[in-house]
């Protein structure tokens, strides 16, 4: 008997990735059915519904779903979600009965059967803009949307969407890429519950990473494996923005800090396939829904969780999880609780890592550890301070950036800068 917290949802892992004979019949039928693009994104999302890492997502939602989540975190049966999971189209054919096949880049990925399809207005988006992505930081007072149409990537690509959602249950053909590039990471539900089970893990801790891990991502995993079993390191290895490090970067770095500098049957190392939707703190309940999923029990919540530039307070990621509702229903809940850690760094006088909570000094005593300066320090060739990142890792960047022929500019914000 698993020891782990169910999955999310109360139906165990709703899992909609055909196998064997039953995929190889639904490819056959899927290339004489209309073609719907979809984007990075959606494919994503589509595969985590293969995997049962949306449980219990068996398709995209309704426009009751899609209401209920942005307005209250409640899908039309009562169930807890934070962020909407749509499928977007221009297509003006497609009709609610159809069987289509979801497309992107020349593969399918999957078959759905259109149950639902309603308009999705400028003002509709708007809508969804302001109550998933804005938050309680600078940049989200005024005029929200003009300064988010400017500078939040996540809102572009809500308002850059088609004119209408397509709602229905899908039939997931395809893991794309990740199986095959991310060997070794790239991780399903089933495989990381199992791989806990047979440590005899019944608290696992998960550490959500899109950027390479710097000093205080190490430091709040070694605090997570002091409170719990062990810490699940789980990289985002879908799309990023641009600027952002690859994934097979940031695996070789963790690689690196792992084998130097943690115990390692405390830590398991895994990836998901999501793009990310810099929806600050909405995503960070979203990384606790689908890790529940995956048999994690507390999600590590630090400073500024998902987020992108100055539209979130500091540590609103943390104090959302106070004010979402909790269903009664069984397996309706979020079950997965917040690891809630303070800004952490490294302080000359304490002479080690810290947080807000653990030293008196002053900021000039502090190097503050930021992602995001260590990209900007990184990709300018300016000197990185020392204790920001163990010496292995970034020689690792290093090397990356020595060979990238392309370079974005990297925009830091308040918090990165202490202020």
């Amino acid at each position: 008997m698993s020891q782990l917290l169910p999955p999310h949802g109360g139906k165990g892992l709703v899992c909609c990735l055909l196998e064997g004979a039953e995929l190889e019949a639904e490819k056959k039928k899927a290339e004489g059915l209309k073609k719907i693009d979809i984007s990075n994104l959606v494919k994503g999302d589509l595969i985590m519904m293969g995997i049962g890492g949306f449980s219990p997502l068996n398709g995209f939602m309704t426009k009751a779903d899609w209401k209920g989540v942005c307005e209250n975190f409640l899908m039309a049966d009562g169930t807890f979600w934070p962020v909407p999971v749509t499928l977007d189209t221009n297509d003006e054919e497609v009709k609610e009965g159809d069987e289509v096949a979801l497309v992107n880049g020349g593969e399918i990925y999957a078959t759905m059967k259109v149950t639902e399809k309603y308009e999705m207005t400028e003002a509709d988006k708007k809508w969804e803009a302001e109550k998933v992505y804005k938050g309680e930081g600078e940049d989200s007072q005024g005029d929200f949307m003009a300064k988010a149409m400017e500078d939040h990537p996540g809102v572009q690509i809500v308002m850059a969407r088609g004119k209408y959602n397509l709602a229905g249950p899908v039939k997931v053909l395809s893991e794309g890429e990740y199986p095959t590039k991310y060997a070794g990471v790239y991780q399903r539900p089933a495989e990381a519950r199992k791989i806990f089970e047979e440590r005899g893990w019944k608290e696992v801790a998960a550490l959500q990473l899109r950027n390479p891990m710097h000093r205080s991502h190490e430091h709040l995993a070694k605090i997570a494996v002091d409170v719990c079993d062990g810490v699940y390191i789980h990289s985002l290895v879908g799309n990023l923005k641009p600027g952002d490090i690859p994934a097979e970067v940031r695996v070789k770095c963790i690689d690196a800090l792992v084998k130097g500098y943690f115990v390692e049957d405390k830590v398991v190392q895994g990836g998901y396939p999501l793009d990310m939707r810099y929806a600050g703190p909405r995503e960070g309940l979203l990384h606790a829904t689908f890790r529940q999923n995956y048999g994690v029990s507390r999600m590590i919540i630090g400073r500024d969780h998902a987020g992108v530039g100055d539209f979130y307070g500091m540590f609103e990621a943390q104090t959302i999880f106070d004010k979402i509702p909790h269903p009664e229903e069984p397996g309706k809940a979020l079950l997965c609780t917040p690891l809630k850690i303070d800004w952490t760094f490294y302080c000359s006088k304490c002479d080690g890592m810290a947080s807000l909570r653990t030293c008196p000094h002053g900021k000039e005593d502090r190097v503050l550890l930021s992602g995001t300066k260590l990209r900007k320090g990184l990709s300018e060739g300016t000197p990185i301070p020392d204790h920001f990142g163990r010496d292995e890792v970034l020689e690792i960047l290093r090397e990356y950036y020595a060979n990238l022929e392309d370079k974005v500019e990297i925009k830091t914000h308040k918090a990165a800068d202490g202020q």
